[in-house]
């Protein structure tokens, strides 16, 4: 059997990277999970090709100084075109080549991940579709029995009240789930802008303090020499204020804690759909201490109506996740009992709109 043979029967994504950080070769795996061609692939920066939420640039400069393989576990990858994977990678020198490095990326379950994904994304876009058209319709019986019991409350015993008091509740509650259906179909192209991030979180930050999460305590771990970032400030501060209340929603009755992180990180690039890369080195993160997030659905919890409480809408992290894709940013999440990570991605900048 062949060299050639032997590499392209690999069953998992392998990629050989010269000295620069450049692609030169991809086996067939690597070409099925980015959704190029090697000829396409070869002479392409890995990391305009791959999202890898993890500084890679550290990982190969230390596997060629050592001339040591070290072993990535748990870290997601995207492509520009999918969601991120969940992989474990390996980085290995190759000999008599000392700054070449054969890259593999092991996808933990890729194939049952994706398949739930695409009937999940299915459904729920059909579901959103269906909840458009009928929104406009039901909001105005709504409102009509809304006023209805209202007036009924005015002539009725205490017990009866409970009742219309249930109604105009229950109807609210309708009504408060349709708008959120409008918002997340409706949402209109950001307006971009130069902004200081930590001035957004700052008055989310305080939003949330003053409302839903009262109870909590929040911390900020701030990195005071981020550049700023280019986004539409009314969307992003709804992306913040989601994600504070997705903390709080889930916290115990004594409340719990939010740790606002933000850092720089060069290492993270997303491919656009032109095949250019973007950088994101500007990072947020929202950690909170809560129960976490059921294993069986964090693969999915980003699309509409995936949700891990009793009575949740499974539309505040959908519209985080399209919110940020708009931006041509990313976000990820990690999660295990106590401890909550969502990450947003940010690009810098550009220098001529500062």
């Amino acid at each position: 059997m062949d060299t050639d043979t032997l590499w392209n029967s690999l069953p998992v994504p392998a990629l050989i990277i010269d000295g620069n950080d450049v692609i030169e070769d991809a086996n067939s795996a690597a070409e099925a999970f980015l959704n190029a061609s090697t000829k396409s692939l070869v002479g392409k920066p890995i990391l305009d090709q791959l999202a890898i939420a993890t500084n890679m640039e550290g990982a190969f400069e230390r596997v060629r100084r050592d001339q040591g393989a070290m072993f990535i576990n748990s870290v997601d990858v995207g492509t520009g075109s999918r969601a991120p994977a969940e992989c474990n990678i390996q980085l290995s020198p190759i000999m008599h080549a000392r700054e070449k490095l054969l890259m593999l990326m092991e996808p933990r379950k890729l194939a049952d991940r994706m398949g739930k994904a695409q009937g999940v994304k299915s459904a729920a876009r059909s579901a959103i579709g269906m909840a458009e058209m009928l929104a406009h319709e039901i909001k105005n019986p709504l409102a009509g029995i809304t006023g209805a019991a209202q007036l009924l409350s005015m002539n009725l015993s205490s017990e009866d009240l409970e009742l219309t008091d249930l109604i105009v509740a229950e109807s609210r509650r309708i009504v408060a789930l349709l708008e959120q259906v409008e918002q997340f179909g409706n949402l209109r192209p950001p307006e971009k802008k130069e902004v200081n991030v930590h001035d957004l979180l700052d008055r989310a930050q305080k939003s949330a303090e003053l409302g839903f999460a009262a109870k909590m305590k929040i911390t900020e771990d701030y990195d005071p020499s981020l550049p700023p970032t280019y986004v539409d400030p009314d969307q992003l501060m709804q992306v913040f204020l989601n994600l504070f209340k997705n903390a709080a929603q889930v916290a115990d009755d004594d409340g719990g804690t939010i740790r606002i992180r933000t850092f720089y990180d060069h290492g993270l690039r997303l491919r656009r759909s032109d095949g250019t890369g973007n950088q994101l080195p500007l990072q947020v993160e929202i950690i909170d201490n809560g129960p976490g997030i059921p294993p069986e659905i964090i693969d999915q919890i980003f699309e509409p109506f995936v949700s891990g409480r009793e009575n949740g809408t499974g539309l505040g992290l959908a519209l985080v996740s399209k919110i940020i894709s708009d931006h041509d940013g990313w976000v990820s999440v990690d999660s295990v009992p106590g401890k909550t990570v969502f990450r947003i991605s940010l690009p810098v900048a550009p220098k001529e709109k500062e």
